[in-house]
């Protein structure tokens, strides 16, 4: 230890030991790319023939869709979560504690296709006097499509994430310039709206963000209930072609891409935010 760390300090040991690592990521680069060069089973051709197939890019579509809908519903609900979690009652308090203990505590895979089935438990949803007369009786055999419960399990699931990076941002607000804001005697929406969202935005808009990234990898987990997305689109292909390890690249080349453009924006919109 002594002859590593001479001269008191760590500095000392990575400049005279980092050529060793220069050395082992440069020969793991090489042989990488030969082998993505070199291996015919890739199929390279065949990525280049469906990596812009309109069944693909329509997959695409409806991932992207299906990611900016569900991340406005994630946040707005869990910003009502958030506001829910800080409220004076201790019953407010405890149903959103319970809503995010369930839906964080449960796999996202399981709530999925516990609401694609919801009908096997409540195959009519009224709304009306109970004993009495029904205002409204929608039949969720036709109501829960595919789509709708992958929006449905998504949405909610991710709620929860977002209620406590709010929760978290809201703590850290300091609570002088709150009780500045009700000294001044503004209104609840003015004084979210002047004082709580500057300051909340740039804590919260990176974890946001980087929920959405999650949030569109996380869209492929609906192939499993039949949901006509980007993973379920290839799968559609390879299950005639055989052609499974080309498709899956086609797949993961759009993930990549799409996830690559969203954090570039995020580092733009953080700097945005900051000014």
């Amino acid at each position: 230890m002594s002859t590593l760390f001479s001269h008191g300090s760590t500095k000392s040991f990575v400049p005279r030991q980092q050529y060793v690592f220069y050395v082992l990521v440069t020969i793991v680069a090489i042989l990488l790319i030969l082998s993505l060069v070199t291996n015919a089973n890739y199929q390279w051709a065949t990525v280049a023939q469906y990596l812009l197939a309109p069944s693909i890019l329509q997959g695409l579509l409806v991932t992207l869709w299906i990611t900016l809908v569900c991340m406005v519903i994630a946040v707005v609900l869990g910003l009502i979560l958030a506001f829910m979690g800080l409220a004076q009652s201790a019953y407010v308090r405890g149903a959103a504690e319970v809503y995010i203990v369930f839906f964080r505590g449960t796999p996202l895979l399981v709530q999925l296709i516990f609401w694609y089935n919801i009908s096997a438990l409540y195959p009519n949803f009224g709304i009306g006097i109970p004993f009495g007369p029904q205002f409204l009786d929608i039949d969720l055999n036709q109501v829960i499509t595919p789509i709708g419960a992958a929006i449905m399990g998504l949405a909610l699931n991710e709620a929860a994430y977002m209620a406590e990076i709010f929760r978290g941002g809201l703590n850290g607000l300091p609570k002088g310039q709150i009780e500045a804001a009700d000294a001044l005697g503004l209104s609840g929406w003015t004084k979210v709206r002047r004082v709580v969202l500057p300051q909340l935005l740039p804590v919260v808009v990176p974890p946001t963000w980087n929920q959405m990234i999650g949030m569109l990898k996380n869209t492929s987990l609906i192939s499993v209930i039949g949901a006509s997305e980007l993973l379920y689109s290839a799968q559609a292909i390879y299950a005639r072609t055989y052609q499974t390890i080309p498709l899956l690249i086609v797949v993961s080349l759009w993930y990549l891409a799409i996830s690559i453009i969203l954090t570039i924006v995020q580092r733009r919109i953080e700097k945005a935010v900051k000014r």
